[in-house]
């Protein structure tokens, strides 16, 4: 399962040849630890918008709902 990175200092570590083993492993959960926290803080600000502002993203409650319920580590 591939992860995209987003943050430019981890892509960076990442591309390194020379990255030890056990640091490319880290640098690897550091971005996956880093985007579950995103999606988790995304999916705590969607819980606070009202209807109205739902529509203006796009989004129905039922949407809204089933997408807040999701655990922080589903995409």
């Amino acid at each position: 399962m591939t992860r995209h990175m987003h943050n430019p200092a981890l892509m960076l570590l990442n591309d390194s040849p020379r990255l030890p083993m056990i640091a490319a492993l880290a640098v690897r959960f550091a971005a996956t630890v880093t985007q579950w926290e995103r999606q988790r803080r995304s999916r705590i600000n969607l819980s606070k918008l009202d209807d109205r502002m739902l529509k203006d993203v796009g989004l129905t409650r039922p949407a809204a709902d089933r997408e807040i319920k999701r655990y922080f580590w589903q995409y």
